[in-house]
């Protein structure tokens, strides 16, 4: 891992973005990382578009601000490619992980984004529906982002997404989810 790693998480009110981006930070937390989660808001109401950011470090961590140049973008839902820059600032080697069924290649055309840069996508959505019986794509969004990064294995996450969602949710409900970040993890696709 590069001595600092700066993930923007694009999503929209109520699909779990925030929690995301949290689960991932406690996760490379106690993998020995330092590590900052938090969100941006505009409108806070169910749909309404949000950012959220994760640094993550081998080093103590003293910036507090937004990620202007992220070298990971998350886009948990893919309408926003049209609504706004989800590109904005991404580094010429940025690795780009959308919610979509489409190919990595249609999506890699409609960011516009240069050969350096990496595009995958997850059908995260359709996972989240069949392992959760909700449209809730956090999940299978995290089991991509750690393929696709290598910050931590499958197991690390799956531990951490337990215990996350183990203070709040029934024991069907962290199963789902469980099982929606494996095949997150599993299913994600590069163009």
């Amino acid at each position: 891992m590069a001595d600092m790693l700066e993930i923007r998480w694009h999503g929209r009110g109520g699909q779990g973005t925030v929690t995301a981006a949290k689960v991932l930070a406690d996760a490379c937390l106690s993998g020995g990382r330092h590590v900052q989660a938090f969100p941006e808001y505009g409108p806070e109401r169910a749909g309404a578009p949000l950012r959220a950011y994760n640094r993550i470090s081998s080093h103590e961590l003293r910036m507090h601000c937004p990620v202007l140049k992220p070298q990971v973008v998350s886009v948990v839902d893919a309408t926003l490619i049209d609504a706004i820059d989800v590109a904005e600032g991404s580094t010429e080697s940025a690795i780009f992980v959308v919610n979509s069924s489409k190919e990595p290649g249609e999506i890699r055309t409609k960011l516009n984004a240069p050969q350096g840069q990496k595009v995958f996508t997850i059908d995260a959505t359709k996972i989240a529906m069949e392992c959760i019986g909700r449209a809730l794509p956090n999940a299978p969004m995290l089991g991509a982002i750690c393929k696709v990064t290598g910050l931590v294995t499958l197991e690390h996450l799956l531990e951490d997404v337990r215990k996350s969602f183990g203070k709040k949710f029934s024991q069907k409900i962290i199963d789902g989810n469980m099982e929606a970040a494996r095949r997150g993890y599993e299913e994600v696709r590069e163009g």
